[in-house]
C-alpha cells in the first residue's frame, strides 16, 4: 500500500500538478512572496486536518476517548492522502479510516456510523458557509450564474443526502434488499450488511435527538472549512491580493462542492477551474489567482498526500504503530486486572 502510495503521490507530482494553469509559473514567482503569509497559509492547513481529526473522534462518541488525538490525527491526514490520490476518494478514503479504526479497537458498527456522521456534517456547514456568502454577496455583486450553479449542486445534494438519512430513520427495512444485494454482488455477509443498515437508522434516530453531539459536528465542521479558507485567503495575500470575506466563501463553497464530483482525484482540475472562474469574477487579477491557488492547492491538496504516507507507514511500523500500541494496552489491561 505505501509503494503505490509513493509511486501515485510521485506522478502527481511530476506529471500531473504542471498540468494545473501556471502551475509552473507559479513555483517561479515564488520568489515574490511574502514568506510569512505562505507559513499562516500552511499553519491553516494542519488547523483543518485537525479540526476534522477532531470532528471524527467527537462522532465515536463514548469510544472514541479511547484514541489518542494524535492516533486520530495520523489516521485522519492518511485517509486524506488516500482520498486525494484515486478517483472516488470521497468513497476510497473512508475505506481506508474504517480499517484503521477498527485496527485500533472501535467498532466496527461505531467506526462507520463516526466516519459517515463527520462527512455529513462537513457537507452541511460547508453549504451553510457558501449560503452565508451569498446572500451577503447577492446585494452588494449581483448574480454570477456560475457560483449560483455551484450553490444549486450543493443544495441538490444535501438534499439526496436527506432523503436517504429519512429513507433510513422511518423505513430502514426499505433499503435492506437493495445493501444485501450489493453485498452478494461485492463477496460480503448479506446479513452482516442488514444489520448495519438497520444500525445506522438507529444511531441516526439517536443522533438526531442528541444537541450536544449535534452542536460538536456543527462546531468542528465550520472549524475545519473556516481553517481551509483562511489558508486561500492568506495564500492570495502572500501575492498582495486581500479578498473580501464574502467573495472568499463564495469561491471557496463553490470550489468545495464541485470538489465532491468523483471525476478526478482530490477534485483535480475542477478546483483548480472553479477557483480561478470566481476569483477572477471578483476581481482578482488572473496572475495572482492562477499563483495563488497553485500555491494554495499545494499545500491543501499535495502536502497531505506527502505526511499522509509518512504518517501511514508510522501506523504500519515502528514504536508508534497501531499494532504495537495496542498490544502494549493490552499487556497493562492484564497486568492491572492481576493486581
Amino acid at each position: 500500500m505505501a509503494v503505490k502510495l509513493a509511486a501515485a503521490a510521485a506522478i502527481l507530482f511530476f506529471f500531473v500538478l504542471p498540468l494545473v494553469p501556471d502551475f509552473r509559473r507559479a513555483l517561479r514567482d515564488l520568489g515574490d512572496v511574502q514568506p510569512w503569509f505562505v507559513l499562516l497559509g500552511v499553519a491553516c492547513q494542519f488547523g483543518t486536518w485537525s479540526g476534522y481529526a477532531m470532528l471524527t473522534r467527537a462522532c465515536l462518541g463514548e469510544s472514541g476517548k479511547s484514541l489518542s488525538f494524535t492516533r486520530m490525527f495520523r489516521i485522519q491526514l492518511s485517509t486524506k492522502a488516500f482520498s486525494n490520490l484515486v478517483p472516488g476518494g470521497a468513497v476510497a478514503g473512508p475505506g481506508l479510516g474504517y480499517r484503521l479504526l477498527t485496527r485500533s479497537g472501535i467498532d466496527g458498527r461505531d467506526a462507520g456510523f463516526a466516519l459517515g456522521t463527520a462527512a455529513l456534517g462537513s457537507a452541511v456547514m460547508l453549504n451553510v458557509l457558501l449560503w452565508v456568502g451569498l446572500v451577503v454577496s447577492l446585494p452588494i455583486r449581483g448574480v454570477n450564474p456560475y457560483y449560483v450553479l455551484g450553490a444549486l449542486f450543493g443544495v441538490l445534494t444535501m438534499v439526496a443526502g436527506a432523503i436517504v438519512i429519512v429513507g433510513l430513520m422511518d423505513g430502514k427495512v426499505g433499503y435492506e434488499r437493495p445493501v444485501r444485494w450489493l453485498a452478494t454482488r461485492f463477496r460480503r455477509d448479506p446479513d452482516a450488511a442488514s444489520a448495519l443498515v438497520r444500525n445506522v437508522g438507529t444511531r441516526l434516530e439517536a443522533l438526531s435527538k442528541d444537541r450536544w453531539l449535534l452542536r460538536r459536528v456543527a462546531g468542528w465542521s465550520t472549524f475545519n472549512w473556516l481553517f481551509d479558507a483562511a489558508s486561500l485567503w492568506w495564500m492570495l495575500r502572500a501575492f498582495d491580493h486581500s479578498l473580501g470575506i464574502d467573495a472568499l466563501l463564495i469561491a471557496f463553497g463553490v470550489s468545495n462542492v464541485l470538489a465532491a464530483i468523483p471525476i478526478s482525484p482530490g477534485g483535480l482540475g475542477i478546483v483548480e477551474w472553479a477557483y480561478l472562474t470566481t476569483l477572477v469574477g471578483f476581481g482578482v487579477g488572473l496572475a495572482t489567482a492562477q499563483v495563488g491557488v497553485a500555491s494554495y492547492r499545494f499545500g491543501q491538496f499535495l502536502l497531505p498526500i506527502l505526511l499522509g504516507l509518512l504518517l501511514y507507514a508510522s501506523l504500519q511500523h515502528g514504536p508508534w504503530s497501531i499494532d504495537r500500541i495496542e498490544r502494549r494496552r493490552a499487556k497493562a489491561s492484564a497486568a492491572r486486572a492481576a493486581h
